[in-house]
């Protein structure tokens, strides 16, 4: 159990890297897409049609791989944060409690981005979305409707690394340090 919770940690803190540094892009990206808008429109009295969409887009981006790197930080909101610093059967009463609520929020938005409500994955989420193209860039919506079911897979690799951890016994003094 030891090893595969140090194993799961490490999956987590990478994934949780790679999420941190698309979080970073994708806000440059959506920085660029504004000040080229307000250059353009108030320079060159020309602006471009995919500078907002662009931004909006980025913005999607940002926020969704923000709250999973916010989550594996510890530093989501929560009801009760001084419930990461329990031990023992409390602890880990409230970490359960804590992960069925985390669950309860996520289960029902990773099924309905795959599958409708009768089963059909061309009408989930991202079947709808893989057909549509977006307003004013020649792209596939499904490109950025993919940050939410990304961003609440990242969020249960960091619940279940965190179980792991507390569960074997190998908990850090507080949750953050994780990594």
């Amino acid at each position: 159990m030891q090893r595969f919770a140090q194993w799961l940690t490490r999956l987590s803190a990478g994934l949780n890297s790679i999420a941190l540094w698309g979080a970073v892009l994708a806000l440059l990206m959506m920085v660029f897409a504004a000040s080229w808008q307000v250059v353009a429109r108030y320079v060159f009295e020309a602006p471009p049609i995919w500078t907002e969409e662009l931004a909006r887009r980025a913005m999607v981006w940002t926020g969704m791989l923000g709250a999973s790197c916010a989550f594996y930080a510890g530093t989501d909101p929560t009801l009760f944060p001084a419930m990461r610093l329990r031990r023992g059967g409390a602890g880990a009463a409230l970490a359960v409690i804590r992960a069925c609520g985390v669950l309860a929020f996520a289960i029902p938005i990773l099924w309905y981005s795959v599958f409708n409500a009768r089963m059909d994955a061309a009408r989930g989420f991202l079947g709808r979305s893989l057909a549509r193209q977006a307003e004013m860039l020649d792209v596939s919506m499904v490109w950025f409707t993919a940050a939410v079911p990304i961003a609440f897979l990242l969020i249960l690799v960091h619940l279940s690394a965190r179980l792991a951890l507390r569960f074997s016994g190998q908990m850090p003094d507080t949750e953050t340090q994780i990594s």
